[in-house]
């Protein structure tokens, strides 16, 4: 290996970040090259975008900005599109420009997960997604405009009867983290705008509709927890329908397994993810679900150096009795992961040997809603208040930088003092819309 490697990590995430800031500190200055490679010239405090779309976070504030905070790394806006690890190179497509070869001497794959969608048509019509903050501020905007227009729907004949139904039918799909988190988070923000804003709506004119192929939620704080989160919801009225699928929902008209049906103007989508699909352009092992196959010491398995961590990778649960086990799919194992990554690259260059990566997982928090939530940590099951207050304070605590913590911590002050910011900024999908009528 060279005496000054050239570090190359493909992915701007939670792995990806926390492995460069990691290698920053460990590393003294020109000890090593680093590059970062990712779509977006941030990373995306996932946790938070339920909050940043219920108006609780600012939304810029649960973004990292990748060149502000990774100082003294190269960062490339673009996407890797393969990477040749026999010849160390990979392919890179800039967010503008022509496609790139980059030469690197180690590997680090922090590509991430994208979302899993099914063959359901018309889903890629009228499905929103849930992994971004773009979508965040776009279901954001999506719910408050329904409500406007569904005030503005004054007639009583049937066929307006029928739309302003459809405006205020909100559908999520998926029963996970994204999806029950979301889902509560705005329809706790519908609800409060309603209550005070709009006059001529009652809260129960709005049906919100979460879909669930299995037959439990939230599987992640254990099954007495994902009962009490389906009582909660039911308890808002809340139409909670497990052990569904959706059969189509071309136009907006939703049909379900069970057979009902009924049309919505909104549609979100929280269904799962999957590795990232680059990893099939790569000569890198891969596992039956197409993640890349680590060691336990998180390098790639009998492939030099090439690392892998997070959502990506199928890393050994040395804390689980299951030999075959691996770390599941979460923000507590990548964040960890990329901090011992970023150690074992340090220690590798630096002439020791890696050590084993191993944690026993804490738990899980969910917030449903404002001062509402559940958890269980440890083995002990919180809801309510507690659980809330625990779920803020945990993801206070990892979000990356001082900067953000501050920024999060001003956002929510300041929703305690007064009262929540309701404004639809519908402008912001079609920003020229007003200027290109004008100029016509």
């Amino acid at each position: 290996m060279k005496v000054r490697p050239h570090i190359l990590i493909v992915g701007g995430g939670y792995v990806g970040l926390y492995t460069a800031m990691q290698l920053r500190k460990r590393l003294s200055r020109g000890a090593a090259d680093i590059t970062v490679v990712d779509p977006q010239p941030h990373m995306t405090y996932q946790p938070f975008l339920p909050e940043a779309a219920a108006g609780s976070v600012e939304p810029r504030h649960v973004v990292v900005p990748l060149r502000r905070t990774l100082k003294h790394c190269r960062v490339i806006t673009g996407t890797v599109t393969g990477v040749d690890h026999a010849g160390r190179v990979a392919t890179v497509e800039p967010s503008e420009g022509n496609p790139e070869q980059i030469g690197y001497d180690i590997l680090v794959m922090a590509a991430g997960s994208v979302v899993r969608t099914l063959p359901i048509p018309g889903l890629a019509d009228v499905g929103i997604g849930f992994k971004t903050v773009g979508e965040a501020i776009l279901l954001r905007n999506q719910v408050l405009s329904r409500l406007d227009v569904a005030a503005s729907l004054t007639g009583d004949d049937p066929e307006t009867a029928a739309q302003r139904r459809c405006a205020l039918t909100f559908t999520f799909i998926g029963g996970g983290y994204a999806g029950i988190e979301a889902f509560a988070e705005l329809e706790d923000l519908a609800r409060y705008a309603v209550k005070r804003y709009y006059p001529t709506l009652r809260t129960q004119d709005m049906r919100w509709v979460l879909i669930e192929a299995t037959g439990r939620i939230l599987p992640e704080v254990g099954v007495d927890m994902g009962a009490y989160t389906v009582r909660e919801l039911v308890r808002r009225g809340m139409d909670i329908r497990l052990n569904t699928r959706v059969n189509s929902m071309v136009g907006g008209h939703v049909v379900l397994s069970d057979g009902d049906e009924y049309d919505c103007d909104t549609i979100v989508w929280t269904a799962g993810v999957k590795a990232n699909p680059v990893l099939t352009e790569t000569d890198l092992p891969l596992d039956d679900k197409g993640r890349l196959l680590c060691t336990a010491e998180l390098q790639v398995r009998g492939v030099a150096d090439a690392w892998g961590a997070g959502d990506c990778a199928a890393v050994p649960d040395l804390s689980s009795k299951d030999p075959d086990a691996t770390c599941g799919p979460s923000a507590q194992h990548a964040v960890r992961q990329a901090r011992h990554l970023g150690d074992n690259i340090a220690r590798v260059i630096q002439g020791g040997r890696a050590t084993t990566y191993k944690h026993k997982y804490v738990g899980s928090v969910a917030s449903l809603g404002l001062y509402k939530g559940v958890a269980q940590v440890y083995g002990v099951k919180v809801k309510g208040f507690p659980a809330w207050f625990l779920h803020r304070t945990y993801h206070m605590s990892r979000i990356p930088t001082l900067n953000r913590k501050v920024r999060v911590l001003a956002d929510w002050t300041l929703a305690f003092l007064f009262r929540r910011d309701v404004i639809s900024l519908g402008q912001l999908q079609h920003p020229r819309a007003q200027f290109e009528r004008a100029a016509r």
